[in-house]
Protein backbone atom coordinates (compact mmCIF):
# COMPACT_ATOMS: atom_id res chain seq x y z
CA UNK A 1 0.00 0.00 0.00
CA UNK A 2 1.27 3.50 -0.75
CA UNK A 3 1.12 6.89 0.86
CA UNK A 4 -1.76 8.17 -1.22
CA UNK A 5 -3.15 11.55 -0.26
CA UNK A 6 -6.27 13.51 -0.87
CA UNK A 7 -5.98 15.70 -3.96
CA UNK A 8 -4.19 18.98 -3.16
CA UNK A 9 -7.03 21.15 -4.52
CA UNK A 10 -9.85 19.24 -2.80
CA UNK A 11 -12.34 21.70 -1.28
CA UNK A 12 -13.56 21.02 2.22
CA UNK A 13 -17.26 21.43 2.91
CA UNK A 14 -18.51 23.76 5.63
CA UNK A 15 -19.88 20.70 7.43
CA UNK A 16 -16.41 19.13 7.58
CA UNK A 17 -14.83 22.35 8.79
CA UNK A 18 -17.44 22.73 11.51
CA UNK A 19 -17.18 19.07 12.52
CA UNK A 20 -13.42 19.37 12.92
CA UNK A 21 -13.65 22.73 14.68
CA UNK A 22 -16.19 21.53 17.22
CA UNK A 23 -13.42 19.45 18.75
CA UNK A 24 -11.66 22.61 19.87
CA UNK A 25 -14.53 23.47 22.21
CA UNK A 26 -13.13 20.94 24.67
CA UNK A 27 -10.01 23.08 24.90
CA UNK A 28 -12.15 26.23 25.18
CA UNK A 29 -13.86 24.75 28.24
CA UNK A 30 -10.57 23.87 29.91
CA UNK A 31 -9.14 27.33 29.19
CA UNK A 32 -12.26 29.07 30.53
CA UNK A 33 -11.92 27.08 33.74
CA UNK A 34 -8.16 27.50 34.00
CA UNK A 35 -8.61 31.20 34.64
CA UNK A 36 -9.92 30.32 38.12
CA UNK A 37 -7.64 27.36 38.90
CA UNK A 38 -4.94 29.30 40.74
CA UNK A 39 -7.54 31.35 42.61
CA UNK A 40 -9.24 28.12 43.68
CA UNK A 41 -6.16 26.30 44.92
CA UNK A 42 -4.41 29.35 46.42
CA UNK A 43 -7.13 31.65 47.72
CA UNK A 44 -9.88 29.08 48.42
CA UNK A 45 -7.98 25.89 49.31
CA UNK A 46 -4.92 27.62 50.80
CA UNK A 47 -2.20 25.93 48.73
CA UNK A 48 0.93 28.15 48.62
CA UNK A 49 1.70 29.77 45.27
CA UNK A 50 5.10 28.08 45.11
CA UNK A 51 3.49 24.64 45.26
CA UNK A 52 0.95 25.66 42.60
CA UNK A 53 3.84 26.67 40.34
CA UNK A 54 5.61 23.38 41.04
CA UNK A 55 2.52 21.44 39.98
CA UNK A 56 2.46 23.37 36.70
CA UNK A 57 6.17 22.65 36.18
CA UNK A 58 5.74 18.89 36.75
CA UNK A 59 2.85 18.79 34.26
CA UNK A 60 4.92 20.62 31.64
CA UNK A 61 7.80 18.15 32.01
CA UNK A 62 5.39 15.23 31.52
CA UNK A 63 3.86 16.99 28.50
CA UNK A 64 7.26 17.53 26.91
CA UNK A 65 7.71 13.74 26.79
CA UNK A 66 4.14 12.56 26.25
CA UNK A 67 3.11 14.87 23.40
CA UNK A 68 5.67 13.74 20.77
CA UNK A 69 5.32 10.09 21.89
CA UNK A 70 1.55 10.17 21.42
CA UNK A 71 2.11 11.95 18.12
CA UNK A 72 4.35 9.12 16.95
CA UNK A 73 1.86 6.49 18.12
CA UNK A 74 -0.87 8.29 16.24
CA UNK A 75 1.25 8.48 13.09
CA UNK A 76 1.91 4.74 13.13
CA UNK A 77 -1.47 3.33 14.16
CA UNK A 78 -3.26 1.02 11.73
CA UNK A 79 -6.97 0.39 12.24
CA UNK A 80 -10.08 0.31 10.07
CA UNK A 81 -11.03 3.60 11.78
CA UNK A 82 -7.82 5.32 10.71
CA UNK A 83 -4.90 6.65 12.72
CA UNK A 84 -6.45 9.54 14.65
CA UNK A 85 -10.02 8.66 15.58
CA UNK A 86 -9.36 5.73 17.97
CA UNK A 87 -7.19 7.96 20.16
CA UNK A 88 -9.75 10.75 20.09
CA UNK A 89 -12.59 8.42 21.07
CA UNK A 90 -10.73 6.75 23.94
CA UNK A 91 -9.70 10.10 25.46
CA UNK A 92 -13.24 11.42 26.00
CA UNK A 93 -14.08 9.79 29.34
CA UNK A 94 -10.64 10.33 30.99
CA UNK A 95 -10.77 14.04 30.11
CA UNK A 96 -14.13 14.38 31.85
CA UNK A 97 -13.09 12.40 34.92
CA UNK A 98 -9.85 14.30 35.52
CA UNK A 99 -11.54 17.65 34.88
CA UNK A 100 -14.15 16.88 37.52
CA UNK A 101 -11.64 15.64 40.09
CA UNK A 102 -9.36 18.64 39.55
CA UNK A 103 -11.98 20.97 41.01
CA UNK A 104 -13.33 18.53 43.62
CA UNK A 105 -10.47 17.59 45.95
CA UNK A 106 -11.46 15.73 49.12
CA UNK A 107 -12.13 18.08 52.00
CA UNK A 108 -9.69 18.44 54.88
CA UNK A 109 -6.53 17.42 53.01
CA UNK A 110 -3.29 18.64 54.60
CA UNK A 111 -1.04 20.79 52.44
CA UNK A 112 1.19 17.97 51.17
CA UNK A 113 -1.77 15.81 50.16
CA UNK A 114 -3.57 18.75 48.54
CA UNK A 115 -0.43 19.43 46.48
CA UNK A 116 -0.28 15.75 45.48
CA UNK A 117 -3.96 15.79 44.50
CA UNK A 118 -3.59 18.99 42.44
CA UNK A 119 -0.48 17.68 40.70
CA UNK A 120 -1.96 14.25 40.01
CA UNK A 121 -5.27 15.52 38.65
CA UNK A 122 -3.60 18.25 36.59
CA UNK A 123 -1.08 15.86 35.07
CA UNK A 124 -3.86 13.33 34.45
CA UNK A 125 -6.00 15.91 32.68
CA UNK A 126 -3.09 17.00 30.50
CA UNK A 127 -2.23 13.40 29.59
CA UNK A 128 -5.83 12.66 28.67
CA UNK A 129 -5.91 15.80 26.56
CA UNK A 130 -2.68 14.76 24.84
CA UNK A 131 -4.35 11.60 23.55
CA UNK A 132 -7.08 13.79 22.09
CA UNK A 133 -5.45 17.06 21.02
CA UNK A 134 -2.40 15.64 19.25
CA UNK A 135 -4.42 13.33 16.92
CA UNK A 136 -7.04 16.06 16.45
CA UNK A 137 -4.42 18.59 15.33
CA UNK A 138 -2.79 16.03 13.03
CA UNK A 139 -6.20 15.26 11.54
CA UNK A 140 -6.50 18.92 10.53
CA UNK A 141 -3.25 18.76 8.59
CA UNK A 142 -4.45 15.65 6.75
CA UNK A 143 -7.82 16.99 5.67
CA UNK A 144 -6.29 19.14 2.91
CA UNK A 145 -2.91 19.80 1.28
CA UNK A 146 -3.95 23.09 -0.29
CA UNK A 147 -2.00 26.18 0.89
CA UNK A 148 -5.07 28.42 1.32
CA UNK A 149 -7.61 25.71 2.24
CA UNK A 150 -5.38 24.75 5.14
CA UNK A 151 -5.42 28.34 6.42
CA UNK A 152 -9.19 28.41 6.01
CA UNK A 153 -9.65 25.13 7.92
CA UNK A 154 -7.61 26.25 10.90
CA UNK A 155 -9.36 29.60 10.64
CA UNK A 156 -12.70 27.90 11.16
CA UNK A 157 -11.13 25.91 13.98
CA UNK A 158 -10.06 29.06 15.77
CA UNK A 159 -13.33 30.88 15.10
CA UNK A 160 -15.35 28.12 16.76
CA UNK A 161 -12.84 27.99 19.61
CA UNK A 162 -12.95 31.77 20.12
CA UNK A 163 -16.72 32.10 19.97
CA UNK A 164 -17.24 29.07 22.19
CA UNK A 165 -14.52 30.25 24.56
CA UNK A 166 -16.08 33.72 24.79
CA UNK A 167 -19.47 32.42 25.83
CA UNK A 168 -17.94 29.81 28.13
CA UNK A 169 -15.82 32.53 29.74
CA UNK A 170 -18.91 34.64 30.37
CA UNK A 171 -20.76 31.59 31.69
CA UNK A 172 -17.96 30.72 34.12
CA UNK A 173 -17.55 34.24 35.50
CA UNK A 174 -21.12 35.57 35.46
CA UNK A 175 -23.22 32.41 35.94
CA UNK A 176 -21.06 29.95 37.87
CA UNK A 177 -19.23 32.55 39.99
CA UNK A 178 -21.50 35.62 40.29
CA UNK A 179 -20.87 38.29 42.89
CA UNK A 180 -23.12 37.99 45.96
CA UNK A 181 -23.68 39.86 49.20
CA UNK A 182 -21.54 37.29 50.97
CA UNK A 183 -18.87 37.06 48.25
CA UNK A 184 -17.95 40.30 46.50
CA UNK A 185 -15.43 38.18 44.62
CA UNK A 186 -17.50 35.27 43.34
CA UNK A 187 -14.38 33.15 42.74
CA UNK A 188 -13.99 32.79 46.50
CA UNK A 189 -17.36 30.99 46.81
CA UNK A 190 -16.11 27.43 47.33
CA UNK A 191 -19.57 25.91 46.89
CA UNK A 192 -19.75 26.92 43.22
CA UNK A 193 -16.79 24.76 42.17
CA UNK A 194 -19.05 21.67 42.23
CA UNK A 195 -21.06 23.32 39.44
CA UNK A 196 -17.89 24.08 37.47
CA UNK A 197 -16.58 20.53 37.83
CA UNK A 198 -19.82 18.88 36.72
CA UNK A 199 -20.67 21.19 33.86
CA UNK A 200 -17.12 21.29 32.51
CA UNK A 201 -16.69 17.52 32.59
CA UNK A 202 -19.94 16.79 30.76
CA UNK A 203 -19.35 19.54 28.19
CA UNK A 204 -15.77 18.42 27.41
CA UNK A 205 -16.82 14.77 26.93
CA UNK A 206 -19.68 15.79 24.65
CA UNK A 207 -17.48 17.96 22.41
CA UNK A 208 -14.85 15.24 21.99
CA UNK A 209 -17.46 12.65 21.02
CA UNK A 210 -19.25 14.98 18.60
CA UNK A 211 -16.02 15.85 16.79
CA UNK A 212 -14.86 12.23 16.64
CA UNK A 213 -18.07 10.83 15.14
CA UNK A 214 -18.82 13.85 12.92
CA UNK A 215 -15.42 13.63 11.19
CA UNK A 216 -15.42 9.84 10.84
CA UNK A 217 -16.71 10.11 7.26
CA UNK A 218 -13.35 11.67 6.27
CA UNK A 219 -11.30 8.61 7.28
CA UNK A 220 -11.18 7.14 3.73
CA UNK A 221 -9.75 10.43 2.40
CA UNK A 222 -6.83 10.66 4.84
CA UNK A 223 -3.18 9.77 4.26
CA UNK A 224 -2.16 6.18 4.65
CA UNK A 225 0.45 5.35 7.25
CA UNK A 226 3.00 3.58 5.08
CA UNK A 227 6.19 5.17 3.94
CA UNK A 228 6.15 6.24 0.29
CA UNK A 229 7.47 3.55 -2.02
CA UNK A 230 8.57 1.24 0.79
CA UNK A 231 6.92 -1.58 2.70
CA UNK A 232 5.18 -0.88 5.97
CA UNK A 233 7.31 -1.08 9.12
CA UNK A 234 5.79 -3.31 11.74
CA UNK A 235 8.76 -4.22 13.85
CA UNK A 236 8.90 -2.33 17.16
CA UNK A 237 12.64 -1.60 16.94
CA UNK A 238 12.31 -0.28 13.42
CA UNK A 239 9.31 1.81 14.48
CA UNK A 240 11.36 3.40 17.26
CA UNK A 241 14.21 4.02 14.83
CA UNK A 242 11.77 5.62 12.42
CA UNK A 243 10.40 7.84 15.20
CA UNK A 244 13.89 8.98 16.18
CA UNK A 245 14.74 9.55 12.53
CA UNK A 246 11.72 11.81 12.17
CA UNK A 247 12.65 13.75 15.30
CA UNK A 248 16.22 14.18 14.08
CA UNK A 249 15.03 15.38 10.71
CA UNK A 250 12.65 17.88 12.29
CA UNK A 251 15.37 19.07 14.68
CA UNK A 252 17.39 20.09 11.62
CA UNK A 253 14.44 21.73 9.87
CA UNK A 254 14.92 25.47 10.30
CA UNK A 255 11.30 26.30 9.57
CA UNK A 256 10.06 23.77 12.14
CA UNK A 257 12.45 25.04 14.82
CA UNK A 258 11.35 28.58 13.98
CA UNK A 259 7.65 27.80 14.38
CA UNK A 260 8.18 25.66 17.50
CA UNK A 261 10.24 28.27 19.32
CA UNK A 262 7.98 31.15 18.34
CA UNK A 263 4.81 29.19 19.15
CA UNK A 264 6.01 28.08 22.57
CA UNK A 265 7.21 31.53 23.61
CA UNK A 266 3.93 33.11 22.51
CA UNK A 267 1.95 30.55 24.49
CA UNK A 268 4.17 30.95 27.54
CA UNK A 269 3.62 34.70 27.43
CA UNK A 270 -0.11 34.07 27.19
CA UNK A 271 0.12 31.73 30.16
CA UNK A 272 1.88 34.33 32.28
CA UNK A 273 -0.80 36.84 31.32
CA UNK A 274 -3.63 34.40 31.97
CA UNK A 275 -2.26 33.32 35.34
CA UNK A 276 -1.76 36.86 36.61
CA UNK A 277 -4.30 39.03 34.78
CA UNK A 278 -7.25 37.70 36.81
CA UNK A 279 -5.44 38.78 39.97
CA UNK A 280 -4.52 42.13 38.41
CA UNK A 281 -8.04 42.92 37.24
CA UNK A 282 -9.59 41.82 40.54
CA UNK A 283 -7.14 43.54 42.87
CA UNK A 284 -5.37 46.32 40.91
CA UNK A 285 -8.42 47.50 38.90
CA UNK A 286 -11.01 46.16 41.40
CA UNK A 287 -13.32 44.68 38.76
CA UNK A 288 -16.16 42.29 39.61
CA UNK A 289 -16.54 38.81 38.12
CA UNK A 290 -19.40 40.16 35.97
CA UNK A 291 -17.07 42.84 34.60
CA UNK A 292 -14.37 40.19 34.06
CA UNK A 293 -16.87 38.34 31.88
CA UNK A 294 -16.71 41.22 29.39
CA UNK A 295 -13.09 40.25 28.71
CA UNK A 296 -14.31 37.00 27.14
CA UNK A 297 -16.63 38.87 24.77
CA UNK A 298 -13.89 41.16 23.45
CA UNK A 299 -12.62 38.38 21.16
CA UNK A 300 -15.92 37.99 19.30
CA UNK A 301 -15.53 40.65 16.55
CA UNK A 302 -12.14 39.28 15.53
CA UNK A 303 -13.35 35.69 15.82
CA UNK A 304 -16.24 36.25 13.41
CA UNK A 305 -13.90 37.73 10.81
CA UNK A 306 -10.84 35.58 11.56
CA UNK A 307 -11.14 33.29 8.53
CA UNK A 308 -11.51 36.12 6.02
CA UNK A 309 -8.94 38.32 7.74
CA UNK A 310 -6.25 35.65 8.05
CA UNK A 311 -6.74 34.46 4.46
CA UNK A 312 -6.48 37.99 3.05
CA UNK A 313 -3.45 38.89 5.13
CA UNK A 314 -1.67 35.70 4.08
CA UNK A 315 -2.39 36.41 0.42
CA UNK A 316 -1.03 39.94 0.85
CA UNK A 317 1.96 39.38 3.15
CA UNK A 318 2.36 35.56 3.17
CA UNK A 319 2.36 33.55 6.39
CA UNK A 320 5.68 34.57 7.93
CA UNK A 321 5.14 38.32 7.98
CA UNK A 322 1.46 37.99 8.82
CA UNK A 323 2.43 36.25 12.08
CA UNK A 324 5.15 38.77 12.93
CA UNK A 325 3.14 41.90 12.17
CA UNK A 326 -0.09 40.92 13.90
CA UNK A 327 1.67 39.58 17.01
CA UNK A 328 3.68 42.78 17.39
CA UNK A 329 0.59 44.99 17.28
CA UNK A 330 -1.73 42.76 19.32
CA UNK A 331 0.63 42.11 22.23
CA UNK A 332 1.40 45.82 22.54
CA UNK A 333 -2.28 46.71 22.77
CA UNK A 334 -3.13 43.86 25.16
CA UNK A 335 -0.39 44.92 27.59
CA UNK A 336 -0.97 48.66 27.13
CA UNK A 337 -3.61 49.27 29.88
CA UNK A 338 -1.29 47.80 32.51
CA UNK A 339 1.65 49.86 31.25
CA UNK A 340 -0.42 53.05 31.26
CA UNK A 341 -1.58 52.40 34.84
CA UNK A 342 2.07 52.04 35.91
CA UNK A 343 2.79 55.44 34.34
CA UNK A 344 -0.27 56.97 36.00
CA UNK A 345 -1.90 57.71 32.65
CA UNK A 346 -5.03 55.62 33.15
CA UNK A 347 -8.46 56.26 34.74
CA UNK A 348 -8.72 55.56 38.45
CA UNK A 349 -10.68 52.64 39.89
CA UNK A 350 -14.39 53.36 40.02
CA UNK A 351 -14.21 55.85 37.17
CA UNK A 352 -16.84 55.49 34.46
CA UNK A 353 -13.98 55.60 31.93
CA UNK A 354 -12.09 52.65 33.42
CA UNK A 355 -13.96 49.84 31.63
CA UNK A 356 -14.25 51.87 28.43
CA UNK A 357 -10.49 52.45 28.40
CA UNK A 358 -9.49 48.85 29.16
CA UNK A 359 -11.88 47.12 26.82
CA UNK A 360 -11.67 49.81 24.14
CA UNK A 361 -7.93 49.22 23.77
CA UNK A 362 -8.33 45.45 23.98
CA UNK A 363 -11.08 45.46 21.35
CA UNK A 364 -8.50 46.49 18.75
CA UNK A 365 -5.79 44.14 20.01
CA UNK A 366 -8.01 41.08 20.22
CA UNK A 367 -9.58 41.84 16.84
CA UNK A 368 -6.38 40.81 15.03
CA UNK A 369 -5.08 38.29 17.56
CA UNK A 370 -6.83 35.17 16.10
CA UNK A 371 -4.77 35.57 12.94
CA UNK A 372 -1.57 34.50 14.75
CA UNK A 373 -2.54 30.95 15.87
CA UNK A 374 -4.51 30.34 12.67
CA UNK A 375 -1.50 31.06 10.46
CA UNK A 376 0.98 29.22 12.69
CA UNK A 377 -1.16 26.07 12.60
CA UNK A 378 -1.30 26.41 8.82
CA UNK A 379 2.50 26.72 8.75
CA UNK A 380 2.81 23.43 10.63
CA UNK A 381 0.76 21.74 7.90
CA UNK A 382 3.13 23.11 5.26
CA UNK A 383 6.07 21.79 7.27
CA UNK A 384 4.43 18.33 7.28
CA UNK A 385 4.47 18.43 3.47
CA UNK A 386 8.11 19.48 3.41
CA UNK A 387 8.96 16.73 5.89
CA UNK A 388 7.31 14.13 3.65
CA UNK A 389 9.34 15.38 0.70
CA UNK A 390 12.59 15.06 2.65
CA UNK A 391 11.95 11.77 4.47
CA UNK A 392 9.04 10.06 2.72
CA UNK A 393 7.08 9.96 5.99
CA UNK A 394 3.81 11.61 6.94
CA UNK A 395 4.43 12.68 10.54
CA UNK A 396 1.61 15.12 11.33
CA UNK A 397 1.23 13.65 14.81
CA UNK A 398 4.81 14.39 15.81
CA UNK A 399 4.83 17.75 14.04
CA UNK A 400 1.58 18.95 15.58
CA UNK A 401 2.53 17.73 19.04
CA UNK A 402 4.25 21.11 19.44
CA UNK A 403 0.86 22.75 18.95
CA UNK A 404 -0.75 20.79 21.75
CA UNK A 405 2.30 21.17 23.96
CA UNK A 406 2.18 24.91 23.28
CA UNK A 407 -1.49 25.08 24.24
CA UNK A 408 -0.77 23.32 27.50
CA UNK A 409 2.27 25.47 28.28
CA UNK A 410 -0.24 28.30 28.58
CA UNK A 411 -1.40 26.64 31.77
CA UNK A 412 1.88 24.82 32.52
CA UNK A 413 5.08 26.82 32.05
CA UNK A 414 3.17 30.09 31.74
CA UNK A 415 1.19 29.29 34.86
CA UNK A 416 4.38 28.32 36.68
CA UNK A 417 6.10 31.61 35.82
CA UNK A 418 2.95 33.51 36.77
CA UNK A 419 2.56 31.79 40.15
CA UNK A 420 6.25 32.11 41.00
CA UNK A 421 5.95 35.77 40.02
CA UNK A 422 3.00 36.18 42.38
CA UNK A 423 5.04 34.60 45.14
CA UNK A 424 8.03 36.84 44.32
CA UNK A 425 5.93 39.99 44.83
CA UNK A 426 4.58 38.47 48.07
CA UNK A 427 0.97 38.26 47.00
CA UNK A 428 -0.85 37.41 50.25
CA UNK A 429 -3.27 34.67 51.21
CA UNK A 430 -6.88 35.89 51.67
CA UNK A 431 -6.08 39.07 49.72
CA UNK A 432 -8.38 42.10 49.67
CA UNK A 433 -7.98 44.93 47.19
CA UNK A 434 -8.35 47.68 49.78
CA UNK A 435 -5.54 46.31 51.99
CA UNK A 436 -2.99 45.25 49.35
CA UNK A 437 0.43 46.87 49.56
CA UNK A 438 1.01 49.32 46.63
CA UNK A 439 4.22 47.45 45.78
CA UNK A 440 2.24 44.23 45.32
CA UNK A 441 -0.22 45.99 43.01
CA UNK A 442 2.68 47.49 41.07
CA UNK A 443 4.20 44.01 40.75
CA UNK A 444 0.94 42.68 39.30
CA UNK A 445 0.92 45.48 36.72
CA UNK A 446 4.53 44.84 35.71
CA UNK A 447 3.91 41.12 35.12
CA UNK A 448 0.79 41.68 33.00
CA UNK A 449 2.19 44.64 31.09
CA UNK A 450 5.92 45.07 30.41
CA UNK A 451 6.90 41.45 31.18
CA UNK A 452 4.23 40.05 28.88
CA UNK A 453 5.21 42.35 25.99
CA UNK A 454 8.91 41.61 26.50
CA UNK A 455 8.37 37.84 26.29
CA UNK A 456 6.26 38.14 23.11
CA UNK A 457 8.76 40.36 21.33
CA UNK A 458 11.59 38.01 22.25
CA UNK A 459 9.72 35.04 20.82
CA UNK A 460 8.97 36.77 17.54
CA UNK A 461 12.68 36.83 16.77
CA UNK A 462 12.41 33.12 15.99
CA UNK A 463 9.65 33.79 13.45
CA UNK A 464 12.15 35.40 11.07
CA UNK A 465 13.86 32.02 10.56
CA UNK A 466 10.81 30.54 8.79
CA UNK A 467 11.39 30.02 5.06
CA UNK A 468 8.41 28.24 3.46
CA UNK A 469 6.51 30.78 1.38
CA UNK A 470 3.78 30.27 -1.20
CA UNK A 471 6.25 29.65 -4.01
CA UNK A 472 8.28 27.13 -2.01
CA UNK A 473 5.15 25.24 -0.94
CA UNK A 474 3.98 25.01 -4.56
CA UNK A 475 7.34 23.47 -5.47
CA UNK A 476 7.04 21.00 -2.59
CA UNK A 477 3.56 19.88 -3.62
CA UNK A 478 4.58 19.54 -7.26
CA UNK A 479 7.42 17.20 -6.32
CA UNK A 480 5.24 15.27 -3.87
CA UNK A 481 2.48 14.67 -6.39
CA UNK A 482 5.05 13.44 -8.92
CA UNK A 483 6.52 11.06 -6.34
CA UNK A 484 3.08 9.81 -5.28
CA UNK A 485 2.07 9.23 -8.89
CA UNK A 486 5.26 7.24 -9.51
CA UNK A 487 4.65 5.12 -6.41
CA UNK A 488 1.26 4.10 -7.84
CA UNK A 489 2.78 2.80 -11.06
CA UNK A 490 2.92 -1.02 -11.18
Amino acid sequence: MTSESIPPKRKLSIRTKLAFSTGNLEEAMVVAASGVTIVFYNQVMGLPLGLCGTAFLIASVVDAVSDPVVGALSDGLRTRWGRRHPFMLMSALPIGIFFYLLYQPPSGLPESQLFTWFTGMYVGLNLAKTFYLVPHSALGAELTDDYDQRTSLFGWNFVVYSIGGAFLGVFVMAVIFPSTEVHDNGLLNSGRYQFLATFGAVFAIAMVLICTFATADQIPNLHHVEKVGKPARRDLVLSIQNFLHNLWSLARNRSYISVCACWLVLYISGGVLFATSTFTLLYAFELTTEQLAIRSLIVLPGAFLAVVLSTRLVRRFDKKYTVIGTALICSLLIGLPYCLRILGWFPENGSSWLLVSIFGIWAVGYFFLPVVPIVIESQLGDIADEHELKTGNRSEGVIYSVRTFGMKTTRGIGGMIGTFGLEYINFPQDARAETLDPEVINGLLWMTGPLYIFIVYGGLGFAFLYRIDRKRHAEIMKELELRRAQSLDP
